[in-house]
């Protein structure tokens, strides 16, 4: 194999959201892995700590170009304000470069004062929690990638990947909003891809089931069972199961791959989207 095949990202700017722990640290650690430099973007300088996944944002940067060999830049941001989102693309195409890769990672079922809602029903969640929820997942999704899209569409070239959830694809009582939001994010996913065709950015989704982050393990019981890795597709995914679709959506197998919602569940849900 050559360079371009073993790192084929090289020469690539990834902004990463939500990049200090879980999915998204995997996501970063992917594309650094596939030669891309990367932007690793966090709410808090201490969030990796939360579920015991690291220290601090910053050192999580400076890991992740130590064990690939890639610029990394470290940027804080709030991605449910306009101002801050431009800020923070800003900050990374300053550093780094202009964005060719968008991994849309941040989002959560998380309440306005943190934890999750309680109640936390279709009917009983309170208003600051709905927002709260709907702000953090569906609308930041929406004006990050206005934000990025703009850059990709002048130069004529990109890849956006958003996270969606296999909650979007299903009635339930409990984590309803959540639910609603990632809905959302899966259409507007579509919506963009139709309305970037033209300039050669692909726009994708991966909508993962359980995954085995800190923050899940951490806020609930688990049957040990079902964190089996081999033998059984009905486990929780680990981390890399689901980052290794990056691969695909923001790779060179992915260059005529847009509109698409990736269901990485092991089979969970065997119906259509």
């Amino acid at each position: 194999m050559n360079a371009t095949t073993e790192r084929p990202l090289a020469g690539q700017v990834a902004l990463v959201t939500g990049a200090g722990r879980g999915l998204g640290r995997a996501f970063a650690e992917t594309l650094a892995a596939m030669g891309a430099a990367v932007a690793i973007h966090g709410m808090r300088e201490t969030g990796p700590a939360e579920y015991g996944e690291g220290t601090t944002l910053t050192a999580v940067a400076a890991d992740v170009a130590a064990a690939h060999g890639v610029r990394t830049l470290r940027v804080l941001g709030d991605l449910t304000r306009a101002a801050e989102i431009d800020r923070v693309v800003a900050e990374t195409e300053a550093g780094l470069g202009p964005v060719a890769i968008l991994v849309h990672n941040a989002g959560g079922d998380i309440a306005a004062r943190g934890g999750k809602p309680d109640p936390n029903d279709a009917v009983g969640i309170a208003e600051e929690d709905v927002r709260a929820v709907l702000e953090r997942n569906l609308l930041s999704t929406i004006l990050t990638c206005q934000a990025v899209a703009k850059g990709m569409m002048a130069r004529r070239a990109g890849r956006i990947v958003t996270l969606g959830s296999v909650a979007a694809f299903k009635g339930r009582t409990n984590g309803a909003i959540y639910a609603t939001a990632k809905a959302g994010v899966t259409h507007y996913t579509r919506c963009l891809a139709d309305q970037l065709r033209p300039y050669d950015v692909t726009v994708n989704c991966i909508a993962p089931g359980d995954t085995r982050t800190g923050r899940f393990l951490g806020t609930r019981a688990v049957d040990p069972a079902r964190l089996a890795e081999a033998g059984t597709l009905d486990r929780i995914a680990t981390v890399d199961e689901v980052a290794r679709v990056v691969e695909i959506f923001a790779g060179p197998l992915g260059a005529f791959v847009s509109g698409q919602v990736l269901r990485v569940d092991g089979g969970g849900q065997c119906w259509p989207a």
